[in-house]
């Protein structure tokens, strides 16, 4: 095997993803910590804590105790190199999360255990099936009350039409908690004390066949139920098949408690060994093996990572190759050879300039505004193109002007640095000579980050005004805007890069006018 096929082969990257509070981020941290990338778990619980997630960099995250982006997180563990993409939870970022999901080879859910199944889980479950991502499911939170197992897993199955198969099954939940039973070893794990900051967690791993001491360390009751349950886990539910499993048809499932680090380590381990290195990518329909030259493709934009410096990162996900700095690459859309400035590893906000990486690393590199998401970077000698990120139809809009006649320039720059990150979508009227800008966003949520960051990292005060649409489309047929013929309550924009597009107080509205303009063809994303 070739240093290449080496270093290419020992990459694992993947996305966690969940509902909010369902413990992703502190799931996150305790993995970082098995990799001794981190030293001690920081806390996105109370206020007065002196201490945040390494994942939550941005200062209004930290306020509000959410994850708002996307962060990137490297370690070694075990001989692998880990490519970690932490999510925002909340609804209302879920557009960064979609696009993310296109960098990732597969998925860990994290599922409350009390709460089960979310609405932004299943949000989050379909993007993963339409490509066809290997899922493995880390049910959370087994040191408080939780649900049954088994009508949790009966809720996966029946939301997801996917297969589910426990790795390891919980003894008790709450005050009862008394750990895991193994499948794989035919043992229990059981817990004797939690270090919640620490990684060095005490238990205790018994045989199923030490009866004695599991009825001593259990009770009898969950003794007998431990018993009736591996005989019925035995006897029933679906066979374990890594075929399966890497085709996303299958789901391993996990008991734990990010919290309180029970059962992560050896979920880190299990899930290791079943996931896959990084797999072969579709440029234009045709695969593009990870031993090929070096290509790449942005997902992700960021400004501001270090507002001292006024920077722009964007992300670049490493599909096929080795990458070298220094050396001219290809810049598809732009049509231009290109160097790749200041090539980075991150550990969230904390960055490491790089000489190299590999088939499955995320990078970052300086971007001068050239770049859009789903640009294609690559060897000179193979050229290829990857197929575009959607740019997905936002649901709320409002219109923002400055406060300052004065901010103009910072006005405008802010917003457009800001909208090309993929969060937010800036439109206007053309011929108008308004100075308002139309926002458009997948959450509310949004609005106030916006606010937030013109304020703070362009010094832009600005007006917000609520507008009544709640559709948006963009126009595909040859047909001038300027003819068409509208309600009042219709309203024909222009994004930043010239596209025309409808917005609608209703969907009755899109109706009324697809029959009123006959050959007028609408779509509800643009891959531009």
């Amino acid at each position: 095997m070739s240093d290449l096929q080496r270093e290419i082969q020992r990459r694992r990257t993947f996305a966690i993803i969940s509902h909010p509070d369902a413990g992703k981020t502190t799931l996150t941290e305790k993995l970082l910590l098995y990799g001794g990338a981190i030293q001690l778990a920081g806390s996105v619980k109370g206020k007065a804590a002196a201490r945040h997630a390494v994942s939550d960099w941005m200062e209004l995250e930290k306020q509000r105790g959410i994850s708002i982006t996307s962060s990137v997180l490297q370690f070694e563990y075990d001989g692998y190199c880990i490519n970690i993409l932490d999510t925002p939870g909340h609804q209302d970022f879920s557009e960064d999360t979609y696009r993310t999901l296109m960098a990732a080879d597969s998925a860990v859910m994290v599922i409350d255990a009390a709460k089960g199944i979310e609405p932004q889980t299943r949000k989050l479950f379909k993007v993963c099936a339409m490509r066809h991502i290997p899922i493995f499911t880390f049910i959370n939170k087994l040191d408080r009350e939780a649900r049954s197992p088994y009508d949790l897993m009966e809720e996966l199955e029946k939301e997801f039409g996917i297969g589910t198969y426990p790795m390891n099954w919980p003894i008790g939940c709450g005050v009862d908690f008394k750990g895991v039973y193994d499948r794989e070893k035919n043992e229990v794990l059981a817990y004797t004390q939690f270090h919640a900051g620490s990684k060095a967690i005490h238990a205790t791993e018994l045989s199923l066949e030490d009866e004695t001491e599991l009825r001593d360390m259990l009770g009898e009751r969950l003794y007998s139920t431990l018993r009736d349950d591996v005989e019925l886990l035995d006897g029933a539910g679906y066979e374990f098949d890594r075929e399966l499993v890497q085709s996303g048809d299958l789901s391993p499932v996990f008991f734990g408690s990010a919290l309180m680090n029970f059962g992560v380590e050896q979920f880190l381990q299990s899930f290791l060994a079943l996931t896959t290195p990084p797999m072969p990518r579709l440029s234009e329909g045709t695969p593009v093996d990870t031993e090929e030259p070096f290509s790449a493709f942005v997902f992700k934009i960021q400004a501001n990572m270090n507002k001292a410096h006024r920077d722009r990162i964007a992300f670049m996900r490493i599909c096929s190759g080795r990458f070298e700095r220094n050396e001219e690459y290809f810049h598809v859309q732009g049509d231009k050879p290109i160097r790749l400035a200041q090539p980075q590893q991150m550990m969230a906000e904390e960055r490491q300039i790089i000489d190299e990486a590999y088939a499955g690393d995320i990078i970052g590199v300086f971007d001068p505004g050239i770049y859009s998401i789903g640009d294609t970077i690559c060897s000179k000698d193979r050229r290829v193109c990857y197929e575009g990120i959607p740019t997905f139809a936002p649901e709320h809009f409002a219109a923002f002007e400055r406060k300052d006649t004065m901010k103009r320039k910072q006005f405008e720059t802010g917003i457009r640095q800001i909208a090309q990150e993929g969060a937010i979508q800036i439109f206007h009227e053309p011929n108008t000579g308004l100075e308002e800008v139309i926002v458009g966003v997948v959450g509310v949520l949004q609005f106030d980050v916006l606010e937030y960051r013109l304020q703070n990292e362009y010094s832009t005060a600005v007006r917000r005004r609520g507008l009544p649409y709640e559709n948006i489309r963009w126009i595909v047929s040859d047909t001038d805007p300027s003819s068409l013929q509208l309600t009042r309550d219709t309203k024909w924009v222009q994004d930043f890069k010239g596209n025309d597009l409808l917005l609608f107080g209703g969907e009755w509205n899109i109706a009324y006018t697809l029959k009123q303009n006959p050959g007028l063809e609408l779509a509800e994303f643009s891959r531009n």
